[in-house]
């Protein structure tokens, strides 16, 4: 009886870490079935407790999303512990009908620009109907090679706007807004509470520490939309 009080619990646990995930990736429950490759209505039952917690629906996660198994199942670690790049994607012909994600006349790494200027409909030229590509995503283009050969010189970026900056995914790519630049790094964890380390790809580069209070905003890279210059 005990033991059974124990998994019941530790399943609780877990089935909360799921839910994290889908309010921080901005999931429904549909979505989080289809990308973990389970059926939506056992999904449900996972997170109602009419099924018991399996190692498979773990290792679904873990391996789907590239969450750490340490903390799915135990709550230590980061839930996403690892260095994780975005899906590369060829970049398809860019659409002028007003359907699918907006592509922005705007180089997100160059400038000081301030949100509200940046992703106006005048600076639209187009779409990129991609599936699987959030609503809520804007394409805009990379210049330089810091993040080399992850995104290259001239590649495209899907990117999603945080509501919030309590919660960091370290070891993601994020567009990182300072008062007199725009970045695009890996965030990853500073001994320094008050601090972030910016991480470059491209292992010319140093990593930047830089004061939480002295970010202005933060923007998720979903996709990578790679151009390919020899066509």
């Amino acid at each position: 009886m005990v033991m059974e009080t124990e998994n019941k619990q530790n399943d609780q646990q877990i089935v909360e870490r799921i839910k994290y995930l889908m309010d921080e990736l901005r999931y429904k429950q549909v979505e989080f079935a289809e990308k973990i490759d389970i059926n939506a209505s056992n999904l449900s039952k996972y997170l109602n407790g009419r099924l018991p917690i399996s190692s498979a629906l773990i290792n679904r996660i873990v391996v789907n999303l590239g969450v750490s198994k340490q903390w799915l199942e135990e709550g230590t670690d980061l839930p996403f512990a690892k260095q994780v790049s975005p899906p590369t994607l060829s970049v398809p012909p860019v659409q002028l009908s007003n359907q699918g994600t907006p592509v922005y006349d705007i180089d997100v790494t160059a400038g000081s620009m301030p949100r509200a200027s940046m992703f106006t409909d005048d600076r639209i030229v187009g779409w990129v109907d991609l599936p699987g590509m959030s609503s809520e995503c804007r394409i805009v283009k990379v210049n330089g090679d810091s993040m080399k050969p992850v995104i290259c010189n001239g590649d495209y970026v899907a990117i999603r706007e945080l509501t919030s900056m309590r919660h960091i995914f370290w070891g993601e790519i994020y567009v990182v807004m300072l008062d007199d630049y725009r970045l695009i790094k890996y965030v990853r964890r500073n001994p320094d509470p008050n601090l972030v380390t910016l991480r470059s790809a491209n292992k010319d580069y140093d990593d930047m520490d830089v004061p939480r209070s002295d970010i202005r905003e933060m923007m998720i890279v979903k996709q990578i939309l790679h151009v390919d210059n020899r066509l």
